[in-house]
């Protein structure tokens, strides 16, 4: 069960002054009904923040709620196809896969009544396509969570007079403006909540339970990467970085994530993963694991050594965000949303992509001098502190609704 958390629980977070301002901000709100469109309940960075955005915005006093787009394994499997494509993948577009986009959106708006809302939020590409089965009466806007920097331009020119006829769209960073686009943009990073499970502090007696029940020991330095099981995280340029530190240091890794519904090609990464890993799966140093269990989540990222995310495209990254609020060194790509969190050398490590050496070479350097490692995890618990609390995120959409009203 999910506990329903209050504005005021975040004071001894957040302090004073931003409940304060919160609640000023939403003077010239009250009543308006707000409605959010996503493609999952989870599995994913956009519905974790969904289930602590909703609660805040109605404690505030906003009427927000939230749907999921119903849909066929075989759209889902166009949309997966879509968010390759917006990240610049080569895709195919045929004309079929475009009919059963367009249908999918123009069923579900038959039965998601929501014209008499004052604001809709549809996010990412999968429900993006309603907009056009409706004469609109309230502001629309589209929160894209994705890497647009270089899109594939066949689907790139299908999908934006869609785009066009929202009032505003969201982006997570400055560079994913397109210039083709001309709408009017809001940059609005995404954020975390540090009162959930995975995000609360654990004690570290029960977090070495929770490892244990997994199968995870701690004999030797832990290496993590949580995420899904998807190209664009790269799981098996991890393992090679794994195997070039493991040549010098003896240590563990551990692939956790879970297999979302909105993601038809995570089983296949999966099965390439145990493919390429297999004598390290046998000798258990290399753990893979897809529950969704958010204290797993939070007891990984709490004892790891280093928290690895070697995405190749990233939007923003949540995960490297909770594994800096746990205080946690984190080695990530310098792609996407990942620079905006982590400042390279002071609260983190940045490395290109298919730099497989300075990876490795860093986490070899963080696991043998733990006072770096230590100054390193405080610096990047305070950046969130400052600026990727959920807190923020809430006064961002008040701040945007407002300029709307």
């Amino acid at each position: 069960m999910r506990m329903v958390r209050r504005l005021e629980d975040y004071r001894q977070i957040v302090g004073d002054e931003v409940v304060s301002r919160i609640l000023r901000k939403m003077r010239q709100l009250y009543g308006k009904s707000v409605q959010h469109i996503n493609s999952t309940f989870q599995g994913g960075g956009v519905a974790e923040m969904l289930w602590s955005l909703i609660p805040l915005k109605n404690d505030v006093g906003l009427r927000a709620d939230w749907r999921i787009i119903h849909a066929s394994p075989a759209f889902f499997e166009v949309t997966k196809s879509f968010h390759n494509g917006l990240q610049g993948e080569e895709i195919k577009l045929s004309e079929d896969r475009k009919s059963l986009y367009l249908a999918t959106n123009e069923e579900f708006s038959r039965f998601a009544h929501i014209d008499d809302r004052d604001f809709i939020v549809v996010h990412d590409p999968q429900p993006l396509a309603m907009v056009s089965n409706y004469r609109k009466k309230q502001p629309w806007i589209w929160r894209c969570h994705i890497d647009l920097s270089h899109p594939n331009p066949m689907l790139w020119n299908f999908l934006k007079p869609f785009i066009l006829r929202y009032d505003v769209v969201i982006v997570s960073h400055e560079r994913y403006k397109k210039e083709d686009l001309p709408v009017e943009y809001r940059i609005i990073h995404p954020a975390i909540d540090p009162l959930t499970p995975k995000n609360s502090p654990l004690p570290k007696d029960e977090s070495r339970t929770i490892l244990e029940r997994y199968g995870v020991r701690l004999d030797k330095p832990l290496l993590v990467q949580i995420s899904r099981f998807d190209k664009w995280k790269d799981p098996l340029g991890v393992l090679e970085v794994y195997k070039r530190v493991r040549s010098e240091e003896d240590c563990r890794l551990v692939l956790c994530g879970s297999m979302a519904p909105d993601d038809p090609e995570g089983l296949q990464i999966y099965n390439e993963v145990l493919e390429n890993a297999k004598d390290l799966i046998e000798k258990g140093d290399v753990v893979t694991i897809t529950a969704q269990d958010d204290l797993l989540v939070n007891a990984l990222q709490s004892l790891a050594d280093v928290v690895i995310q070697k995405s190749t495209r990233e939007g923003f990254g949540l995960t490297v965000t909770e594994a800096l609020w746990k205080g946690t060194p984190v080695v990530a790509s310098n792609v996407g949303g990942i620079p905006l969190q982590i400042d390279d050398g002071i609260n983190g490590f940045l490395h290109e992509p298919k730099d497989y050496d300075g990876f490795a070479d860093t986490i070899l350097k963080l696991l043998r001098d733990r006072k770096l490692a230590e100054k390193v995890g405080r610096a990047g618990r305070e950046k969130v502190r400052e600026k990727f609390l959920i807190t923020r995120l809430l006064e961002d959409y008040i701040t945007l609704l407002n300029e709307l009203s």
